[in-house]
């Protein structure tokens, strides 16, 4: 007779229960969470920004952030020494031993993890110095960097941060959180300012070394890609509650909740095998349901100038539509009627299936939320007289949603999504570059946390290099957030960086509409084909 052999039941290493943090104004942040942590195993934490995510993760490190404050719930750490850690009944300098040696961080920004004014093998030294590890530290030192696929030269020690590229001073970091075989490992999306090649031998990296040193990982992001890639298990976060759990499978493939089935639908297919600019072909066939702004033959006339004439678009979510046209076109006219802008139209607008009002003031708050407009220039487009923090905080400030806590939270993450240092908070426009303005203009458009973003030649102004990064930040907030856009802009030459659709717009008519491929390659219309002989050429 023979007996089944049945898998050991996995090793818990951080068991968080009913995690209660509150803001300073009694405003309850998170709302009794719980979740633990596996060795060997690393888990996603996904959700947008002011899910609550980041606040979860720091609570296992027995940290709050300025304004918040723990109000019930416990957060036990189980060690390999067989220790069992009350980690929220540590007083400081026993949460200072733990950081480092039990529990391991590693930020989002590479530079935040390394001193500057270090070596790079020093800053490894002095993690160990720190926490008194009793080995031989040299040659610990080398382990590590051989086990994040970093030379363990002396040549190579002796470099300072500003010698490596990204991807190396992130496995730097990585090494830093290893070297004192930790039981938990943090991870604050750590992979976002990096590209793709460099990404992925990051994350392959943190895969090795969660699995070869039976480490518990928690990885922090709102990358689901990412998450495909990576993980082992999915806790789904918004507004500060769990609101699924699961293998990444089971999330991924099969997700139960309504909003991460919004999440997954406003990114690429998870296995790579089609682009984004394929996403309107499978996310509307799999719904059936409304797109998510009809336009339908909208007119405006100012006096007896009619400049649109019966304009009828289609948005879905997660595209982009480049509404191309020369200055006069009208473009600008469709794009400000659209948000509300020019409540002199006629004909409809829909969104989520409800005509809206010709107004902005007459629309409801979701609405109005539901549809940001950015407008042309930096320089005019934020008060000169109010820091960023203040106003990427007004839009939040009416819509009355969040307590001033939590919205200082929101404003620090969207700032970390345009990817603007913390420090702009303070920081008033005439001290920021064009570039700068614009990120912080998109921010502002993002905090209430919108469906659509009406783009009014935003790059119009910029040079060719910022161009650039604000066009690749558009391109990850689409991917990250699902956002959808109607790009309005005179140079075709954008339409394969922001674009899944072009809407050609001559004299108030739309002469041509199809995706980017199928305009650009077979124009039906004169006008298009003369835009197309015009781009100019290196």
């Amino acid at each position: 007779m023979s007996t089944a052999l049945t898998p050991s039941a996995p090793e818990v290493v951080l068991e968080v229960r009913d995690l209660r943090i509150r803001a300073n104004d009694g405003t309850e942040i998170l709302h009794g969470i719980d979740f633990e942590l596996h060795r060997g195993e690393i888990v996603g934490l996904v959700g947008e920004s002011g899910s609550g995510k980041t606040t979860a993760g720091l609570a296992a490190l027995g940290h709050c952030r300025t304004g918040l404050s723990l109000t019930d719930g416990t957060i036990t750490l189980h060690t390999r020494n067989n220790d069992n850690i009350d980690v929220l009944s540590l007083n400081e300098d026993e949460l200072r031993d733990m950081r480092g040696s039990r529990v391991a961080y590693v930020p989002q920004d590479p530079a935040l993890s390394l001193n500057p004014a270090m070596r790079i093998g020093e800053q490894i030294r002095e993690v160990l110095d720190e926490h008194n590890y009793d080995g031989d530290k040299q040659s610990r030192i080398r382990e590590v960097m051989r086990d994040v696929d970093l030379p363990d030269t002396d040549e190579y020690l002796a470099r300072w941060p500003h010698q490596l590229s990204g991807g190396q001073q992130q496995r730097v970091g990585i090494a830093m959180a290893f070297a004192l075989h930790p039981d938990v490992l943090i991870l604050d999306e750590p992979t976002t300012g990096l590209d793709v090649s460099t990404q992925a031998h990051v994350l392959e990296t943190i895969r090795e070394m969660t699995q070869r040193h039976s480490v518990a990982s928690l990885y922090i992001t709102h990358d689901l890609a990412v998450v495909a890639e990576l993980v082992d298990r999915v806790i789904v976060m918004l507004r500060g509650d769990i609101v699924e759990v699961g293998t990444a499978h089971e999330v991924l493939y099969s997700p139960l909740h309504r909003y991460t089935k919004k999440l997954l639908a406003s990114i690429p297919d998870l296995e790579g095998k089609k682009n984004i600019a394929e996403l309107q072909d499978v996310a509307p066939a799999e719904r059936g349901e409304a797109p998510l702004l009809e336009v339908r033959n909208l007119e405006m006339s100012y006096g007896d100038n009619k400049v649109l004439h019966g304009i009828n678009l289609e948005l879905e979510e997660g595209e982009s539509i480049l509404l191309l046209g020369e200055s006069g076109s009208g473009k600008t006219t469709l794009a400000r009627s659209i948000a509300g802008l020019n409540p002199g139209y006629t004909g409809s607008v829909r969104f989520q299936g409800e005509e809206l009002e010709r107004g902005s003031r007459e629309r409801t708050l979701d609405q109005r939320q539901g549809v940001q407009y950015i407008f042309q220039s930096p320089f005019s487009s934020l008060n000169p007289r109010r820091t960023i923090g203040e106003s990427l905080s007004v839009p939040m400030e009416m819509s009355k949603r969040l307590p001033r806590a939590q919205q200082r939270e929101v404003v620090h993450e969207v700032l970390e999504a345009v990817q603007l240092d913390p420090s702009f908070y303070d920081r008033r426009p005439g001290d920021l570059s064009g570039g700068e303005r614009q990120r912080a203009a998109i921010g502002r458009a993002l905090v209430n946390a919108p469906s659509v973003l009406v783009c009014d030649e935003i790059t119009s102004a910029l040079d060719v290099s910022v161009q650039a990064s604000i066009l690749r930040l558009l391109a990850k907030l689409r991917r990250e957030r699902g956002l959808s856009m109607l790009f309005v802009t005179h140079n075709i030459a954008l339409a394969r960086h922001v674009a899944t659709r072009i809407a050609v717009l001559n004299k108030g008519v739309i002469v041509d509409y199809g995706p980017v491929d199928e305009v650009l390659h077979n124009p039906q219309h004169d006008y298009t084909k003369h835009l197309l002989a015009d781009i100019p050429s290196l």
